[in-house]
């Protein structure tokens, strides 16, 4: 499969269409009806905790959050294909895949608190914690797969990146190396079409990032990154093949990111209603729903069930995580400087202003 759908040719790959409708059987993945709705209540999960997350940021609960809507499929999909002794090197949109690998709902919910407990994922094996600064994982994603050829381990490294970091060097100087070295690295490239505001066409003159798999000599393939089912396809090919010491694999996820790049963006300014509206209806949830509902494996009582009880369910422990012990503020500062610069010092006094707030709405 890599090879028919080689980034060369182009073509995207997709399995699945916007209606639902199987496109290309043949290359349907191993998974089983039971698979795929199980995989559909985890999604459905994610979506919902990461909505309800907005809603608290919006409350003043808690901090800046990246919000992952509309690129629950990649990450679904890697959920099926992971193994508990794979390494997963996150950025910081990937929801589904952190759950999946053993984080706790709690734990995140404290790391955007400003805890720094939150980065510990006592429960996830060989999961590296969130990556703000951009691209820089895949360093560490390459040095990782080096280790596990020089240890001999059957392991595979899943590392993810947005569209505008592949600008970045650290992407060409981990892709490089990796292809040198033929480490068992899965890059995968999460195209939401923006980099912030940065449009992606603004972002590089070649024909989609698959493509640029060709120069450093390893596969690269462009998928529908809202289609659950060739997503997982294409893990399961990718998985085989760096796995079985062919070395690494690129592929580029289109997707859309539905909403904004953080709580503290405005993607109104740089972006259409008509294009939001577009992309809305490649829904992956919603395609992946109606495949299940033709099928006759989902209905829309169960979804209002269920989503009524992951509701409470994420609702207590987001109330749980907000009755940890409270971070000193002096923590946040203290270590820095003996004599605290003045942009410090307005900053810290802006935050007890807003912590003063938050008390007085309790």
């Amino acid at each position: 499969m890599l090879e028919e759908f080689d980034s060369f040719k182009t073509e995207m790959f997709q399995v699945m269409d916007p209606a639902g409708n199987i496109t290309k059987p043949e290359h349907f993945p191993k998974l089983k009806d039971k698979d795929i709705v199980g995989a559909y209540k985890k999604m459905l999960f994610a979506r919902t905790a990461d909505l309800m997350v907005v809603s608290y940021q919006r409350q003043g609960r808690i901090y800046t959050y990246p919000p992952n809507q509309g690129q629950e499929a990649i990450s679904g999909a890697v959920a099926q294909i992971i193994r508990k002794d794979d390494w997963l090197v996150p950025a910081f949109r990937e929801l589904g895949a952190w759950l999946a690998k053993g984080a706790s709902l709690k734990e995140i919910f404290m790391y955007f608190m400003g805890f720094e407990e939150g980065s510990l994922f006592k429960n996830a094996r060989n999961m590296l914690p969130m990556n703000v600064p951009i691209a820089s994982q895949l360093q560490h994603a390459t040095g990782i797969g080096y280790a596990i050829n020089y240890k001999e381990k059957d392991e595979i490294v899943y590392t993810f990146v947005g569209d505008g970091g592949t600008s970045q060097g650290d992407f060409h100087e981990a892709l490089n190396f990796a292809a040198v070295w033929k480490v068992p690295v899965i890059f995968i490239v999460q195209n939401n079409q923006f980099a912030i505001s940065v449009p992606f066409k603004t972002q590089t003159a070649s024909d989609g990032i698959a493509i640029k798999a060709l120069a450093y000599g390893m596969p690269g393939i462009q998928v529908d990154g809202n289609d659950f089912l060739a997503m997982t396809k294409t893990f399961e090919e990718a998985s085989e093949h760096a796995g079985s010491g062919k070395g690494p694999v690129l592929i580029e996820a289109v997707t859309y990111r539905m909403g904004a790049h953080t709580t503290s963006d405005d993607p109104s300014k740089y972006r259409t209603k008509e294009e939001e509206d577009e992309w809305a209806a490649k829904d992956p949830l919603v395609r992946l729903k109606k495949y299940l509902m033709t099928q006759k494996l989902w209905t829309d009582k169960e979804e209002e069930t269920i989503t009524g009880q992951y509701k409470k369910e994420i609702d207590r422990i987001f109330i749980e995580a907000e009755k940890h012990t409270d971070y000193p503020l002096e923590d946040v500062f203290k270590y820095q400087y003996a004599d605290l610069p003045d942009d410090l010092l307005l900053q810290k006094a802006e935050h007890e202003k807003f912590l003063n707030w938050k008390a007085s709405r309790k």
